[in-house]
């Protein structure tokens, strides 16, 4: 599976971002389309935007019993997506259950994907607001292998720790990084970041950019950047 590069469409209307998908005129970026917009558009955004011709990731991080997982999974199937994902810390029982629940006989089942710890964590909050006590690369590492051994796809992770999830799960398990920055740009609210060309080497297969892309000036000129600098 190549690499690629996921623009996090983390706009608050329809219209904002197929405005913004207007501008790309000979592309069809794979394109994230997350809670907020979500939210705000339904699940009539995705149609919309899979008749454009894009791949679509929907984030909406789903974290729930595993039964209710599941039939919102079994949902989920049918709007086409092409990747989406759980939190892996609601455990194997509900990670497995999602994958019955995306299954579909004779539909070649979207990936899925566990997000492990979110971008914006650092190892001191985790421990001192989630009382999780052991080395957030313990923790991503131990999440990663439990979302392989129920059957899922790949993680989301920060990209510093893409090599170190390969080494533990495999080089076939994919992993999917946001926290990507230009080197000579804002790092924002994250905090495990690194650049598309450091991305690259560590071993992600897809890295997910939002406002590098999207509050750019020219943001045709800067996803085609972040491709020439991760995907070569």
């Amino acid at each position: 599976m190549g690499k690629d590069v996921i623009i996090a469409c983390d706009f608050d209307s329809k219209q904002k971002v197929l405005d913004f998908l207007d501008l790309f005129t000979d592309k069809k970026p794979f394109v994230k389309i997350g809670m907020e917009l979500f939210y705000s558009a339904g699940p009539e955004i995705v149609s919309e935007i899979k008749k454009r011709g894009h791949k679509i990731f929907l984030d909406l991080k789903l974290c729930d019993i595993p039964n209710t997982v599941k039939k919102s999974m079994s949902v989920l199937a049918e709007l086409g997506v092409d990747m989406c994902n759980v939190h892996a810390f609601g455990t194997k029982a509900m990670m497995e259950a999602a994958i019955e629940g995306l299954t579909k006989e004779g539909k070649q089942r979207p990936l899925l994907i566990a997000v492990t710890q979110l971008t914006s964590t650092s190892e001191e909050r985790m421990q001192s607001d989630l009382l999780i006590n052991e080395k957030l690369e313990d923790v991503v590492m131990h999440y990663a292998k439990n979302a392989a051994d129920s059957g899922l796809d790949g993680v989301v992770c920060s990209p510093l720790e893409a090599s170190l999830v390969k080494d533990k799960c495999g080089k076939e398990f994919l992993t999917v990084t946001p926290g990507i920055r230009f080197a000579d740009g804002d790092v924002g609210d994250q905090v495990r970041i690194t650049t598309p060309a450091k991305a690259k080497e560590i071993g992600s297969d897809y890295i997910v950019v939002g406002r590098p892309i999207t509050a750019a000036e020219d943001p045709v000129a800067a996803y085609n950047r972040c491709v020439a600098e991760f995907v070569g």
